[in-house]
């Protein structure tokens, strides 16, 4: 019977072992030093050798020249634990056997002495999904177990495993696969089994595995199925549903020609021929994750999982486009990879997406926009509005700009009213302007305010009805020192100004404001942001 790569392969000892030096070197010195502990935890990533180093460290134990790093390979406990019959290595399936009654089963294994090796090996995998009550029953069993016993868990979800647990075993990580590891080993497997694979084909199933050398092997095997002995990388990408470099390309290529019909074509392209759409859109994600590496480290670098010949062409695409819009292509790729996974119409999704991609790259940057402000041609300024009151000569202003607001009828010219004869709008608006209340100064200043045996009563037009807040009003009559009138709000249908003149320092803020928006940088500002005006402050006062 066929044998897949994976098994056939499979490591015997730790020298065969791919990667995970950190392991392999702490597990050889306490073998060598007869320090071995009674558990372990084996966590990782799927397919990096944690049932494989498992395997080895029971034979080392339990090898007739052992306990030793180099266990012979001859010995009948050798041969029964690499083929998985050995009577004192017991491999249990912690996914079908997680209850307590499993456990304590385990627990009445463990007193009796092993039948005929040194240690009776317990290897546990997917242990993370014992249940909380079956980790309890073998607590104290893995705490204190007898000489003879060792336990192994194996784990891709490390988290899962109790604290309880986890104080009482040495904690080993095992760490993804470098991609370089993965393209070495398929390449010497490959040899061994006469194959002709070439530098892009062994990068595509290596890049199927991502850093797992079992999920590489099985893609191989499929391979070898599909094509025989040669392997074409064309054939091999349409086997596993990859996509080619140059067919990624093409949503750069149009992102460059900012061409959003291109996008549509795309995307009908990949519907027709059937392609995940989802799965697509991963792959576009890791495809502008490269560029922005790519782009960063340059060429040659071990950050991208790809051959040398596509790193240089990745290189090449990365150095038509800025580091910026690189970035902002991949988040937006991942945003609308997330979309597509809860999308019904996954097709719509993805042409907005990457329509989306296409408008993104014409936003200019904020420096540039900032440069055209400050070097722009000059808007010719507006006439200065002339006042009944000579306006005096005042330092520079500055515009602050805000998003869209209710207009402010700053350069209006009120029409007059019967004046406040007590003072009390005069200091309510310092007051206000102190706080820091510029909005409500304003509405005051269109306002008509009296004030009589101790009642406070203001009329304001409705247009500054959300201005005119009660407690805004409050805390200004007491940072006034006004004392603690009766307040009362009134709202008149009457347009902002009609009936109520402006204090004097209205008139001076009024005529501020208009040579502030007379300045030409100012128009050039507002012409290239929008927006609207809606305070002038004096940087200097």
């Amino acid at each position: 019977m066929y044998q897949v790569l994976a098994r056939k392969y499979r490591p015997q000892t730790f020298d065969e072992l791919v990667a995970q030096e950190h392991v392999r070197t702490t597990l050889e010195n306490a073998i060598a030093q007869n320090r071995t502990a009674h558990g372990y935890i084996f966590s990782g990533q799927r397919g990096t050798g944690k049932t494989t180093v498992a395997r080895i460290l029971a034979r080392c134990l339990n090898c007739v020249n052992g306990p030793t790093a180099k266990p012979c390979g001859e010995c009948s406990s050798c041969v029964e634990i690499a083929a998985g019959g050995s009577v004192d290595v017991i491999e249990i399936d912690a996914a079908s056997n997680r209850g307590i009654n499993e456990m304590r089963e385990l627990r009445e294994n463990v007193r009796y002495r092993p039948a005929r090796d040194r240690y009776k090996i317990f290897i546990i995998d997917e242990a993370h999904q014992i249940t909380s009550e079956a980790f309890n029953a073998l607590l104290k069993t893995l705490e204190e177990p007898p000489e003879w016993v060792v336990f192994i868990l194996c784990t891709t979800e490390a988290h899962k495993i109790p604290a309880t647990i986890a104080s009482r075993c040495q904690h080993f990580s095992f760490r993804s696969v470098d991609f370089e590891d993965v393209v070495a080993r398929m390449a010497w497997i490959c040899g061994r089994e006469g194959i002709e694979a070439d530098d892009e084909v062994l990068a595509v199933l290596a890049q199927a595995g991502d850093g797992s050398v079992r999920d590489s092997l099985s893609a191989l095997d499929q391979a070898i199925a599909c094509c025989g002995t040669k392997l074409d990388a064309v054939e091999v990408r349409a086997l596993l549903g990859a996509f080619s470099l140059d067919s990624l390309h093409q949503v750069t290529e149009a992102l460059a020609t900012s061409g959003s019909g291109r996008m549509l074509e795309i995307v009908a392209e990949l519907e027709r021929n059937g392609h995940n759409l989802q799965h697509f859109c991963r792959e576009l994600a890791r495809y502008f994750r490269n560029l922005v590496v790519a782009k960063i480290a340059g060429v040659g670098t071990r950050l991208i999982a790809a051959s040398a010949q596509e790193s240089g062409r990745l290189a090449e695409i990365a150095a038509g486009f800025s580091e910026e819009d690189l970035t902002r292509y991949l988040q937006l790729s991942l945003d609308l990879y997330g979309e597509l996974q809860r999308s019904l119409e996954p097709r719509l999704h993805l042409e907005i997406g990457l329509l989306r991609m296409v408008q993104a790259g014409k936003l200019l940057p904020i420096e540039e926009a900032l440069a055209m402000v400050g070097g722009g041609t000059p808007t010719p300024p507006a006439p200065p509005v002339r006042r009944a009151e000579p306006a005096k000569t005042a330092p520079a202003r500055t515009a602050s700009a805000g998003q869209a607001a209710p207009p402010t009828p700053a350069v209006s010219t009120p029409a007059a009213a019967p004046s406040d004869d007590s003072g009390w709008k005069g200091k309510l608006h310092a007051a206000l302007m102190e706080l820091g209340m510029a909005q409500t100064a304003h509405a005051l200043d269109h306002s008509q305010v009296s004030e009589s045996a101790g009642r406070l009563r203001i009329v304001a037009p409705k247009f500054y009805r959300l201005s005119m807040k009660e407690a805004d009003l409050r805390k200004a009559i007491e940072q006034a020192g006004l004392g603690s009138p009766l307040l009362a709000i009134e709202f008149s249908d009457e347009a902002p100004g009609a009936d109520a003149a402006p204090t004097p320092q209205a008139r001076q803020d009024d005529e501020l404001t208009a040579r502030a928006l007379a300045h030409p940088e100012v128009q050039r500002f507002r012409e290239t942001f929008g927006g609207q005006v809606r305070a002038v402050r004096n940087l200097k006062e």
